[in-house]
């Protein structure tokens, strides 16, 4: 029996605050964390798998056109080589995690320089490796298109708005600002590369990967390998990062599964950081130009943001920049759009907060470029262009604090104490900046069982996955808040394709929607105590291991007498996210200090306010900003996607020369969160928070940049030669 929810109205119970054992929104350690410390989490390429093959991915050398020779005899007589793997099954570009999106196959068509082609299998990971690096494969080249700008064939994105006349405002506008910004690509760069063990026993097949999604997930590895996803279990308890680089099935996954069934024994295959680079996902690169037209009180009469993305040929994924655009600001004459250029360059896909991430970056810089043209403090200009409804389609907002974000968090900084335009210490040119926040909120369908066991102890089953945001931590908490638990006697067991299937991570969906379906499934279990104890559910208090009811206490153990209790729940988006526009917002504000010598920026502090609903454990959430900010930094600085001209390669494929923030970069970050319910959101009232860091954040450091030195740098990332050539 399964507790189904469909969101269709809003959620006023608040049932979560009804609660007594007071451990929901604590900072609750990981349970987790202790066996990541270590070293006893086991993730994707750490089990101990006896006779035990090892795979490495042979890649294309060309952009585009047609394999016409593998030499695999060759290898196949190398010391210790088992096989040496063609077949058209292998990915050709990775699968996107979504439940409509099939891998794209035939490798044999080369799409992108560092296109898998061929997989050498050997005893041991050195064999393959050498044999990989032996393989000869020829190629029939093709003129590539690698420059999106250059050579890419546009289309237009379906996504699109064209309201009033924005060419009238603005001309009639006080002030307005038409500027063009350019954004590079970006890699996940996830602290754990691909990896997966594949093992068959009949026609059952065992993945062990490092994968987000696991419900699309099979189904992707089941197209893949043309068999029936029930034969098919993933393992992926742990997983180190993913940022949407582990959405859908990769390459090695695949190409794992073929050769260990060909071998009849299992097969490892773990991407190097260079084969990840080039053979997983990117974030695309944009063009955006922003026209902002606003009267002589700064306020908006018109907005517009037309874009310009890449991704290869046939995939349907494109980097939907507009996405907040739409709504986070006013103005009644509105361009809001997207061309989307094919290239030859590695699959572009979802990076951490697709769209937002880079979008509001770049608004948020022409936001600040109309407050200094018409003399308006930048936190002044964004309130009063805050819309009272959605301003394309009159929708009402579900809970919004932004407002009370841009203040709050002025006020924690100490904006108003700020001297604009900067000051001077010795070399270094001290600036402040600020950017809002947003990110869309959604609901995805989830299921869950928990077990109430004799002993009294909880049992959370969920094939949701963990990448170390704190699903572990959530879950629990959820648990033991709605059964009246200490968090020690709940267990929570993830990533298994046998048990209920989740949302998966992605979308900062994944502690609402699954923890939904976590709650609806306690609720039904509080139901069957409140049956046994002949009382209803507003009548019972659950807490410290005991049902209290009548004046009477009673240990949960008596009330199950030798039995157990076990539910299922599953939560469904319905019309209540048709009905109201969902969305989480901050606001960000960043010290800079910039060398008047050579242009090198230093973030010296950096303060961000979110609301996002009712928060579910403090400590994670105040982590998945802090994660976010300090990506931030990397966009603002550092972050950026070098391509050959030529073939389109990436040029920086490792982290060495593809600079992410490093400590040194990083300086004392502050996070605030504000206390906040979203009934429209689901029965937790929470709403996604993992992206909400990140979106804007590169545009309070930019801000800040041109305060200290009068630099607009319009090409991102801010480095110093582009610093200091503007001085």
């Amino acid at each position: 029996m399964t507790t189904h929810l469909k969101m269709d109205e809003p959620d006023n119970r608040n049932r979560l605050d009804d609660m007594a054992q007071g451990v929901i929104g604590q900072p609750l350690d990981r349970p987790d964390g202790p066996l990541k410390v270590s070293g006893r989490a086991t993730y994707a390429n750490e089990y101990a798998v006896d006779n035990l093959a090892h795979g490495v991915l042979v890649r294309a050398t060309a952009a585009k056109g047609r394999v016409s020779r593998v030499d695999a005899e060759a290898v196949e007589a190398m010391d210790g080589v088992l096989a040496v793997i063609t077949d058209e099954r292998m990915l050709r570009n990775p699968a996107q995690g979504t439940a409509n999106e099939a891998p794209v196959q035939n490798p044999s068509e080369v799409a992108y320089f560092g296109q898998p082609i061929a997989l050498v299998v050997a005893d041991t990971f050195e064999q393959a490796r050498h044999g990989a690096q032996s393989l000869v494969i020829e190629i029939e080249g093709e003129t590539a298109a690698v420059d999106p700008e250059a050579d890419g064939t546009e289309v237009e994105s379906p996504d699109g708005t064209s309201q009033g006349d924005l060419e009238k405002a603005m001309e009639d506008a006080a002030y307005s600002v038409d500027v063009t910004y350019r954004t590079p690509g970006h890699n996940s760069a996830a602290m754990e590369p691909h990896a997966s063990i594949a093992e068959w026993e009949g026609d059952s097949l065992t993945l062990r990967g490092s994968y987000q999604m696991l419900k699309y997930n099979r189904n992707e590895l089941a197209d893949s390998l043309g068999i029936d996803p029930e034969n098919i279990r993933i393992l992926s308890p742990y997983v180190g990062g993913g940022f949407g680089s582990k959405l859908g099935i990769a390459p090695e996954a695949v190409a794992a599964a073929i050769a260990a069934r060909q071998l009849k024994r299992p097969v490892s295959v773990a991407l190097t950081r260079p084969q990840v680079f080039e053979a997983v996902m990117r974030r695309s690169e944009s063009r955006q130009r922003i026209r902002l037209a606003a009267d002589a009180d700064g306020r908006l009469t018109g907005i517009g943001q037309e874009s310009l993305v890449s991704n290869l040929p046939g995939e349907s994924f494109s980097e939907p920049v507009g996405q907040a655009t739409h709504f986070l600001y006013r103005g009644e004459n509105r361009e809001i759009g997207e061309k989307l250029a094919r290239v030859n360059r590695t699959c572009a896909g979802s990076v951490r907060a697709p769209g937002e991430a880079i979008g509001i970056v770049v608004l948020e810089n022409a936001m600040d470029e109309l407050a200094h043209k018409a003399g308006i403090d930048p936190v002044e200009l964004r309130k009063r262009n805050i819309p009272e409804d959605h301003p394309e389609n009159g929708k009402p907002f579900s809970s919004r604090r932004f407002a009370d974000c841009l203040d709050r968090g002025a006020e924690k900084f100490g904006w108003a104490d700020r001297k604009a335009g900067g000051i001077r210490e010795g070399e270094w040119l001290i600036g402040t900046g600020m950017a809002s926040a947003v990110r869309v909120n959604m609901l995805m369908d989830s299921r869950a069982r928990v077990t109430l066991d004799a002993e009294g102890r909880a049992t959370v089953e969920t094939d949701m996955t963990d990448l170390g945001t704190g699903t572990y931590a959530i879950l629990t908490q959820i648990t033991a808040e709605m059964l009246g638990l200490p968090v020690e006697r709940v267990t929570v067991t993830l990533g298994d394709t046998r048990l209920p299937a989740a949302s998966g991570s992605g979308g900062s969906w994944g502690a609402a929607s699954s923890g939904s379906s976590v709650f609806l499934a306690c609720e039904d279990i509080r139901g069957q105590i409140c049956s046994r104890l002949g009382c209803e559910d507003d009548q019972l208090t659950l807490k410290d291991g005991a049902a209290i009811f009548d004046n009477t206490t009673t240990p949960l153990e008596d009330i199950l007498d030798g039995g157990s209790l076990t539910a299922e729940g599953q939560i469904e988006p319905g019309e209540a996210g048709e009905k109201s526009r969902q969305a989480t917002y901050g606001a960000y504000f960043a010290e800079v200090a910039v060398s008047a010598v050579t242009g090198e920026t230093r973030v010296r502090r950096m303060h961000g306010t979110f609301s996002a609903g009712r928060i579910l454990n403090a400590k994670t959430a105040r982590s998945q900003c802090l994660g976010g900010m300090v990506w931030g930094i990397g966009m603002a600085l550092t972050e950026e996607l070098a391509f050959d001209p030529r073939d389109g390669h990436i040029v920086n494929h490792d982290l060495a020369e593809y600079h992410i923030a490093v400590n040194a970069d990083v300086p004392q970050i502050t996070v605030d969160l504000l206390e906040e319910r979203d009934p429209w959101a689901n029965p937790l009232q929470a709403k996604g928070i993992g992206e909400l860091g990140i979106c804007g954040a590169a545009a309070s450091i930019t801000n800040a940049i041109h305060d200290a030195t009068g630099v607009r740098v319009r090409d991102y990332p801010a480095t110093l030669d582009k610093v200091i050539a503007g001085m």
